[in-house]
């Protein structure tokens, strides 16, 4: 049972990591938060994992509640979330502004956030939907979207769908953390190709979503494919 536990915590990180991409969005987080201190950079970082968290524990195990109230399919969820990540990862793919906004950030004054501020930033636009977008919250829903009816596998189910969650918000926080470091190590050119590489990536990513909701619709249709 442990060991069914462990592997049903790792699926989590293991699935949703690469939607939600942290390493690549690194440098677009430095570039949105501005020229702020040290310390509070890592206080927004660990803010933003913390709503991360809250907001996958949530689709996992209420999503497919709320999509049952208003009567949405899990296939719908995944077409529109793809759609929508494709057109993120199309605009910043083709998106020129980020060497305008460092250039801007880097002749500011450090600027001194509020609690307020921190509420707010942290979460829009960089929690969500820049970090949990509705491909990650598709993904997270359809992770959460078979519970156990059983006590003992419910409360297991619970278990590691939270550590899987906090394993992934903790990638988040690191990512993050070192947003600021991961810029000066690539330089000018390393952060331009690595934020393009980012983008293009999420497209696919939006491309295979919207591919498997139409799959999805398809088989609810009982249309079979080859």
């Amino acid at each position: 049972m442990l060991i069914l536990f462990l592997k049903a915590a790792v699926l989590i990180p293991v699935t949703l990591l690469p939607i939600l991409n942290p390493f690549g969005n690194a440098p677009v987080f430095a570039s949105l938060h501005g020229n702020i201190a040290p310390q509070a950079q890592k206080r927004l970082a660990r803010q933003v994992a913390i709503n991360c968290f809250l907001m996958l524990v949530g689709a996992m195990f209420i999503g497919s509640h709320v999509l049952n109230f208003f009567g949405i399919s899990l296939p719908i969820v995944r077409i529109g979330g793809g759609i929508l990540v494709m057109a993120t990862g199309w605009r910043l793919l083709n998106d020129n502004s980020h060497d305008a906004i460092r250039t801007q950030v880097a002749s500011k004054q450090v600027e001194v956030w509020s609690d307020e501020d921190f509420k707010v930033r942290s979460f829009y636009p960089i929690s969500f939907p820049l970090t949990v977008g509705p491909g990650s919250i598709a993904a997270a829903i359809t992770l959460g979207a078979n519970t156990p009816t059983r006590v003992l596998d419910w409360v297991m189910s619970i278990g590691s769908a939270a550590l899987g969650a906090a394993m992934t918000a903790l990638v988040i926080y690191l990512c993050y953390n070192s947003a600021n470091k991961l810029m000066n190590l690539l330089g000018r050119l390393g952060t331009m190709v690595l934020l393009r590489l980012s983008a293009f990536i999420l497209l696919c990513i939006g491309i295979e979503i919207l591919w498997h909701g139409i799959l999805g619709l398809m088989n609810e249709a009982g249309i079979v494919i080859g």
